[in-house]
C-alpha cells in the first residue's frame, strides 16, 4: 500500500480537488509517491472536527498517514450575533481544539508530518454581494465573517504551530500579498456555489 497524505479540513479542503484546486495540485505532485486523500467537511469547525478523529485516524492503524494538513478556522471565526454564529468557536477553544487534533495525530504515529494552515482572508464586500445575489432583500447587511477576525484566528494558528514545532502556512497573510486577491476569492465563491447548489 502506498503512503497516504490526508487533507483534513472544512469546505475549502472538500473542494480542493476541483479544477485548479490545491488538493489536485498536491495529488499531481505526488502521483508516483503517495495517495492524497481528502477529508473535507463543509461547514465544520474545530469543535465538530474533534468528533471525527477516532473514525478518520484510528489508534493502532497499521497504515497511518505519513502527512496530514489541518485546515480549519474559517468557520470557527464566524461572528456571534450573525447568520453563521452556530459555527463560531471562541478563539481560546479554537487553539485548544487544534492542539487536541495534533495530539491525537501524534499519538497515532509520532513520525507523521503535520502542517497547520490558517484560515484565508475574508473579502467582506464580496461575501455581501454574493449573499445579495442569492437572497436579495432578505440578505443581511452585516457580514457573518470579517477579515479582522480571520486575522485573529490565523495568528493563533501560526503561534500554536511555532509552539508545537510544526510547519504552518499562513494563508491569511500570503493571499493578501497578491494584488487583486479579493477578485480571486469572489471567483472561487461563485465557482463553488454553482456546483454546490
Amino acid at each position: 500500500m502506498r503512503p497516504q497524505i490526508v487533507l483534513f479540513g472544512d469546505s475549502i479542503t472538500a473542494q480542493s480537488f476541483r479544477s485548479g484546486g490545491w488538493g489536485a495540485a498536491l495529488a499531481d505532485t505526488y502521483t508516483r509517491k503517495a495517495d492524497v486523500v481528502v477529508r473535507g467537511y463543509g461547514g465544520y469547525n474545530t469543535r465538530w472536527a474533534l468528533f471525527l478523529l477516532n473514525h478518520l485516524f484510528p489508534m493502532g492503524s497499521a497504515t497511518p498517514p505519513v502527512a496530514t494538513t489541518i485546515f480549519f478556522g474559517a468557520n470557527d471565526a464566524a461572528l456571534l450575533g450573525r447568520t453563521g454564529e452556530r459555527q463560531h468557536v471562541p478563539i481560546e477553544e479554537y487553539r485548544e481544539n487544534l492542539r487536541r487534533i495534533v495530539r491525537h495525530l501524534k499519538n497515532c504515529t509520532p513520525t507523521m508530518l503535520i502542517v497547520l494552515i490558517t484560515p484565508p482572508p475574508i473579502d467582506e464586500l464580496g461575501r455581501l454581494e454574493f449573499a445579495r445575489s442569492l437572497y436579495g432583500d432578505k440578505a443581511t447587511e452585516l457580514p457573518e465573517r470579517t477579515n479582522e477576525m480571520a486575522a485573529v484566528y490565523a495568528k493563533q494558528c501560526v503561534e500554536l504551530a511555532e509552539e508545537l514545532g510544526l510547519p504552518s502556512i499562513n494563508l491569511w497573510s500570503k493571499m493578501q500579498k497578491t494584488e487583486g486577491w479579493q477578485k480571486f476569492l469572489r471567483f472561487v465563491i461563485l465557482f463553488t456555489s454553482d456546483r454546490v447548489s
